[in-house]
């Protein structure tokens, strides 16, 4: 069994900055592909970004590209999303996903686990 545990939501203005974590523990994540999703009320779950555990490859959706961040420590079985210039339309809970494959997935049916989720507020 997988367990994700998601911190570091808040509220934040406008241009502000939050860095979520992801605390994972369970079976090994030595070959897992870790994700962050985020749904907004009303809106589908939809992925925002990706890295594979082992090697560390990152991938973003188009709408975070170059404000968002995301990274691993391996010695803490942890996942971070840095969250950089945030916009109001950022707002969402924001899940922490991992599959059950070192390839990352854009999909959020590719991912077995999922955290309990942290709620992201962007005031404008």
């Amino acid at each position: 069994q997988v367990q994700l545990v998601e911190s570091g939501g808040g509220l934040v203005q406008a241009g502000g900055s939050l860095r979520l974590s992801c605390a994972a523990s369970g079976r090994s994540f030595s070959t897992r592909a870790m994700g962050w999703f985020r749904q907004a009320p009303g809106k589908e779950r939809e992925f925002v970004a990706a890295v594979t555990w082992s090697v560390g490859i990152t991938y973003y959706a188009d709408s975070v590209k170059g404000r968002f961040t995301i990274s691993r420590d391996n010695a803490k079985n942890t996942v971070y999303l840095q969250m950089n210039s945030l916009k109001p339309e950022d707002t969402a809970v924001y899940y922490c996903a991992a599959r059950d494959s070192s390839s990352y997935s854009r999909s959020r049916y590719e991912y077995a686990y999922w955290g309990q989720g942290t709620q992201v507020t962007v005031s404008s």
